[in-house]
């Protein structure tokens, strides 16, 4: 008979994790990718529910960065006061479902469902986060480009799981922007998506981070494009987007677009962004 384990206290779920369990308990955080996956057959898994314990949910400043705790929802993101280093980050909550999943799904499910068109790990890779992990060996980090490894793969190890995601403080000014193409405005799966983060000082670009979601089968920053931004006055920005600078991606044809559509389609998008945010700046 399958297990179902509602932990209150981050301890108590670590302890059941490493129970010798068969199979494994499935971590469930908000289950808008889990149950959906399994209609029509009976719910067998073993489940440890982590909606339960209050440390993990929440958004917290530090001297050095934010945290953002593992089941905070994004409800709870679009929500929260922050500064625009996080408008990106609203911007693709906004786009993960409707009201319903907002409300239920969280920012730790969406990194762990590790799908190539997640939301929000675009802009998370452009915000330089990190993901805090917890298990029975302590705590470890690792940034969101290790930590997912491919299509819906992650670098959790047995025993494992993901607690917060950890949000540095930029060194200069920081704004930023999320971009996505589907078949329609809203409730789509993305055809392509990007995510711009720039700091400033005094109008020029002093740090360029740029990330493409849905051409890969893990989104990808774009480091030669970052580079060639540095040092550009802010609203000169949009033309510098060249095909070159894509090489680095990977896009299918599936029932959605084509791989060249997808490359064309992260062209503009990166265009529209950089162009937006030299609008914001002026």
């Amino acid at each position: 008979m399958a297990s179902y384990l509602r932990p209150t206290s981050l301890d108590e779920a670590l302890a059941d994790l490493g129970e010798a369990m068969v199979p494994p308990p499935v971590v469930l955080a908000g289950g808008t990718d889990f149950y959906p996956a399994r209609v029509g057959r009976a719910l067998d898994d073993n489940i440890l529910d982590i909606t339960a314990i209050p440390d993990l949910r929440g958004i917290s400043e530090t001297t050095t960065g934010w945290r953002i705790g593992a089941t905070t929802t994004w409800s709870g993101v679009i929500a929260a006061d922050l500064p625009p280093l996080f408008d990106a980050l609203k911007q693709a909550a906004r786009e993960i479902g409707g009201r319903q999943i907002q409300n239920a799904g969280t920012v730790a499910g969406n990194l762990c469902n590790a799908s190539p068109a997640a939301d929000s790990v675009p802009p998370l890779l452009a915000m330089n986060a990190e993901v805090e992990i917890r298990g029975r060996n302590g705590r470890r980090m690792l940034p969101v480009s290790d930590f997912i490894t491919g299509n819906r793969r992650t670098a959790l190890q047995p025993g494992e799981l993901v607690t917060a995601v950890i949000v540095p403080k930029p060194a200069r000014p920081a704004h930023s922007v999320f971009l996505k193409l589907g078949a329609r405005e809203y409730l789509v799966i993305s055809i392509a998506m990007v995510a711009v983060v720039l700091e400033t000082d005094g109008g020029v670009v002093s740090s360029a981070r740029i990330a493409v979601g849905a051409c890969s089968e893990v989104a990808q920053r774009l480091p030669e494009l970052e580079a060639e931004l540095v040092g550009c006055p802010v609203d000169a920005l949009a033309g510098r987007a060249e095909r070159r600078h894509l090489q680095v991606l990977s896009p299918i044809t599936d029932i959605r677009a084509d791989a060249s559509y997808r490359r064309e389609a992260a062209l503009t998008l990166i265009r529209r962004a950089l162009a937006g945010l030299a609008e914001q700046r002026a």
